[in-house]
């Protein structure tokens, strides 16, 4: 019964107008790429509802248990000290566990951020389960390949993709600060691909 009620629900979200659409776009600070090695040092995760970006509803979660930052402090700039005033992971998840579970969650390689969560989630017994997923990457990708243009290295990197629709470049690396910059790109690219509002949400997966 639980697998068909989240079936009804992606069904559901697929087809619903994405003006209409509550939305959780989420960015995550990592030690590194592997989910088995590597840590979550922060999360950032804003909502978008009627098509606007709920800036005063973001939350931005610092984690203090992160045990070897490695060489993740060059990339996104978080020392020992700033994690020190952090929370613990649990608390980091549970916050998670409240806006996603259940919601559309939206990343720029949304994949690579649900393994950590999904590992994180699963440490702590935590059930936890989007009803659906947007990639603004590979919404680009789909876009790009589809104009017939190739595909660069760097092409479908969050920058790269908001240049495609004239948004300005974004300072990376501070997990609020990309959701947002995520959550920017996401409306440019309903815009254009089907004026925005006049989207369904399978219109973007």
């Amino acid at each position: 019964m639980e697998w068909l009620s989240r079936s009804l629900a992606k069904w559901r979200y697929k087809h619903l107008l994405f003006s209409q659409a509550e939305l959780v776009v989420l960015d995550l600070e990592l030690t590194g790429l592997d989910p088995k090695q590597h840590e979550i040092v922060s999360a950032g995760w804003l909502p978008i509802k009627n098509m606007r970006i709920e800036v005063k509803d973001a939350q931005h979660y610092l984690n203090k248990e992160v045990q070897s930052l490695e060489q993740s402090p060059v990339y996104h700039g978080i020392d020992s000290a700033q994690l020190a005033s952090g929370y613990s992971l649990k608390t980091l998840l549970l916050a998670l566990q409240q806006a996603i579970h259940g919601n559309v969650l939206v990343g720029h390689n949304v994949q690579m951020d649900w393994a950590f969560l999904k590992t994180a989630f699963q440490q702590f017994n935590l059930n936890v389960k989007p009803a659906l997923m947007l990639d603004t990457m590979q919404i680009d990708k789909r876009r790009v390949l589809k104009q017939g243009y190739p595909l660069a290295q760097d092409a479908l990197t969050l920058n790269a993709c908001r240049m495609r629709y004239g948004l300005p470049l974004h300072q990376l690396h501070d997990a609020l600060g990309d959701a947002l910059a995520t959550a920017e790109l996401l409306l440019a690219q309903s815009q254009a691909i089907c004026l925005g509002g006049k989207c369904k949400i399978a219109d973007l997966t």
